[in-house]
């Protein structure tokens, strides 16, 4: 297994992505290459400061990186050799087998639609998040902001993507899929999640149980999968961090709410491309880039990617 790492994207690069991919080397095994991308000799000076062992590592020099202020749609073309790029045309070419970075997030998701491209019946590709709750097992969330104005046909296919991911990654049988909306009646929500739910009534494509409501987070109340547009989920996810946060310096903290702390789950993958791709954390440190590479590696062994193509072929 070949494991691409972004190692110049983040506001701490590439200090805190070297740290993130070395701590993720010692707990990798030996059949497993992290492919680090980025400048050579800022890469070796850190390696030889801080007395990381260069064989764990395969280094690309790439003379330039895709910032957090570039524009993504002009990204690829002002800086074709940035270790985004050729990470994401190795993935392509089958010469890696995931790939994942903590930098600009809008350029990863044009790069992995134009140069990965989606999976052939995908109509768009989404972004799934776990969020934590009482039973264990998370709740997956998904659209997360890939795409804020959805279609019904565009949710329903959410509903077999997540539904695919809480299985094969998170190991949950038969996950129940709900329709986030304002009330749990049938007629309840606006015209999208009315559309969406009566495509979705009957299916056999996952186990739909109807709508469900924001309060039913953070409680073992039965829904496994929660499908929502992209405008919704970017707005919930950020609540979530904001109210995090606010835990934090408040110095309240206890096992549940700990589970928040973005350094656990390391980023989220997109589901409906032809390969596997992660996206972390802009403020990503050591231990959550090294949580994201150990990440890929489990998605990669889930071959959700198989199971997604199956499903849609």
């Amino acid at each position: 297994m070949r494991i691409g790492v972004d190692i110049m994207g983040g506001d701490y690069a590439p200090d805190a992505t070297l740290l993130g991919a070395a701590l993720a080397r010692k707990e990798l095994p030996d059949d497993v290459e992290l492919v680090l991308f980025g400048d050579q000799h800022a890469i070796e000076d850190i390696v030889t400061r801080e007395g990381y062992d260069p064989s764990g590592f395969t280094v690309f020099h790439t003379p330039h990186s895709i910032g957090m202020g570039d524009h993504p749609a002009r990204a690829f073309s002002d800086k074709p050799d940035s270790g985004i790029a050729m990470g994401l045309r190795m993935l392509k070419k089958g010469e890696l087998d995931g790939f994942a970075s903590i930098g600009n997030t809008g350029a990863m998701l044009v790069g992995s639609v134009q140069i990965v491209n989606s999976i052939p019946g995908i109509i768009r590709p989404s972004l799934a998040i776990p969020i934590p709750n009482d039973h264990g097992t998370p709740t997956i969330l998904l659209d997360i902001g890939l795409n804020p104005d959805s279609r019904p046909d565009v949710l329903y296919q959410y509903g077999i993507l997540g539904s695919l991911y809480a299985e094969l990654v998170h190991g949950i049988s038969n996950p129940k899929v709900g329709l986030l909306n304002i009330g749990k009646e049938e007629e309840k929500g606006n015209l999208l999640t009315r559309a969406t739910y009566q495509a979705m009534k009957g299916t056999k494509d996952f186990n739909f149980i109807g709508n469900v409501e924001g309060n039913d987070f953070f409680r073992d109340n039965g829904v496994d999968v929660m499908v929502c547009d992209g405008f919704v989920g970017n707005v919930l996810v950020k609540e979530m961090e904001a109210f995090y946060a606010m835990l934090k310096r408040r110095k309240i903290e206890d096992e549940f709410t700990d589970r928040f702390n973005f350094e656990h789950y390391g980023g989220t993958p997109i589901l409906g491309i032809l390969s596997t791709v992660l996206i972390g954390h802009g403020i990503s440190n050591g231990q959550a880039v090294k949580t994201l590479i150990l990440q890929t590696r489990d998605v990669i062994e889930s071959n959700i990617i198989g199971k997604i193509k199956e499903k849609f072929h």
